[in-house]
């Protein structure tokens, strides 16, 4: 998707435009919300799908009306830039590779580790053969795809690699961006899905939902509790079980590396951020989320997100009530 604006919903009926920015991890479904909002109501969703860095930019300083993020914002930042923050679903970031004939493999950690930091360079290194008795991997160089821009899903992913890696978190540690040992970057979620759809022996990371649009191979990884778990609704489900969702934290929540079997480690959730002084704006963006929260399930579902759960949601709309963004 293009840094510049992509107005998602087609409808041609008059009615009033939101926009927002940010995360191309949620964008997927934003659009699909947007298009069945657009044909209910009239009304229309411009949004720009240009990573959590550009969408938190934008709505600190107020040029749209709400900003879209993976990494979530925490209390003490949020009173700074006076902002409400609220998630909107969960979803997965997963481990998808490029290689003639192979289509899934196991990763632990330590090879994961290993591969983003530039020390594992080749495919038939033992630290992935060990894990993938059976398959023959080539003997072909590593070529790491990562992102370029401020980036949620590089937060997930980073995150996940320091709590799952301590040389990691001692050598580059999490961000939207990090100083990357090795590898290329792509612009947004799409632009890495592109680079690994083209480039023989290439491994990235890209959310759930790119990956099966465009028919990546993606890997088992290796949870907290050891075991190698396929990315899939039902193990993000898991990984989310044990989340608090604290109303007066604005639901400041990490889902990486969380425990259980079944648990996928590189889970993560998108937030809505809006400015606390933008009253009528933010009336019409809680309308969206509202109609997204009440109708907008199966769409979720049928994209690969998990919705959230009917606790989660009716906390937010009281969280709304609270701030008075609604009556």
């Amino acid at each position: 998707m293009k840094r510049t604006a992509v107005l998602l919903s087609a409808v041609l009926l008059v009615g009033a435009t939101l926009t927002g920015a940010g995360s191309t991890f949620i964008y997927p479904l934003l659009s699909a919300w947007a298009y069945q909002y657009g044909k209910e109501t009239g009304n229309r969703l411009n949004y720009q799908s240009i990573g959590s860095g550009g969408g938190v930019r934008q709505i600190v300083n107020r040029t749209v009306d709400f900003g879209a993020s993976d990494a979530p914002m925490t209390p003490e930042e949020l009173e700074k830039h006076r902002l409400y923050q609220f998630p909107v679903a969960i979803g997965g970031v997963v481990v998808a590779f490029n290689l003639p004939k192979i289509t899934n493999l196991n990763f632990s950690t330590e090879a994961l580790c290993g591969i983003f930091l530039g020390r594992i360079t080749r495919w038939n290194d033992t630290l992935i053969t060990r894990d993938n008795p059976g398959i023959s991997l080539p003997d072909l160089p590593i070529r790491v795809v990562h992102r370029s821009d401020g980036s949620g899903t590089t937060w997930i992913f980073t995150h996940f690699l320091a709590r799952a890696c301590p040389e990691w978190e001692e050598k580059v540690g999490y961000g939207k961006a990090v100083n990357w040992p090795t590898g290329i970057g792509g612009k947004g979620n799409e632009g890495v899905a592109n680079y690994l759809r083209r480039l023989r022996g290439s491994i990235g990371y890209v959310e759930y939902a790119y990956a099966l649009q465009n028919k990546l191979s993606t890997a088992r990884v290796e949870n907290r509790a050891g075991a190698f778990v396929e990315p899939s609704v039902e193990t993000f489900q898991e990984a989310a079980r044990h989340a608090s969702w604290k109303a007066e934290q604005h639901f400041y929540e990490v889902l990486t590396w969380e425990p259980g079997e079944r648990a996928y480690p590189i889970t993560g959730a998108t937030f809505i951020l809006l400015a606390r002084e933008a009253a009528e704006k933010n009336r019409r963006v809680i309308e969206f989320f509202s109609w997204g929260f009440e109708k907008g399930d199966a769409i979720a579902a049928r994209l690969h997100y998990v919705p959230l759960p009917a606790e989660v949601k009716q906390a937010i709309r009281d969280y709304w009530k609270a701030h008075g963004l609604v009556e």
